[in-house]
């Protein structure tokens, strides 16, 4: 009972600290014997609200809330403003025609894909790899890229100086 009480107000707590933002917690993502077969059970409220918090600003599904606070949504909120740049969402308002290449330099450290790439631009844009494709090179620093548009609107990344590429699907 007393295990119960405290995952209530875990939960009750996280809900209150993390607001209607659109993250779903550990605790509203498993079942209790999911749960409880992690052994989250045994975490102190401030343990899974630290794990909750971790998993929420790791998350490639939460990348595109703006946080209380940034530059995009103190913009957003002033401007009223939609992101600039739509081609390759899959569920645009407008722009829906729009499919043409896009160019700009990879985020960070690329040393090829995997088949669950994710790839963070400069501009701002993510795209996570859509095949099962490896490819392998030595480490390199913000790469410039390339993602074309191809057949039945799926869109192919590739790393300037190379002639491999992967299937893409935008996330952000």
């Amino acid at each position: 009972m007393n295990k119960l009480l405290i995952s209530i107000l875990a939960f009750i707590l996280c809900s209150a600290v993390y607001g209607d933002d659109g993250f779903s917690s550990l605790e509203e993502q498993m079942t209790g014997k999911e749960y409880k077969a992690a052994g989250l059970d045994k975490l102190t409220p401030e343990e899974l609200a630290a794990l909750n918090n971790w998993i929420r600003n790791h998350s490639v599904a939460t990348l595109d809330t703006p946080r209380a606070g940034s530059a995009s949504a103190a913009v957003a909120a002033t401007t009223g403003a939609e992101p600039a740049d739509t081609r390759g969402l899959k569920n645009k308002s407008k722009d829906d025609g729009d499919r043409t290449p896009i160019q700009s330099r990879l985020v960070g450290s690329f040393s090829g894909w995997d088949g669950h790439a994710v790839f963070k631009l400069e501009n701002g844009m993510i795209w996570e790899q859509d095949d099962k494709d490896k490819f392998y090179i030595r480490e390199i620093q913000n790469p410039e890229v390339t993602i074309k548009p191809g057949l039945f609107g799926s869109w192919h990344l590739s790393v300037e100086g190379y002639s491999s590429r992967c299937r893409v699907e935008r996330v952000q």
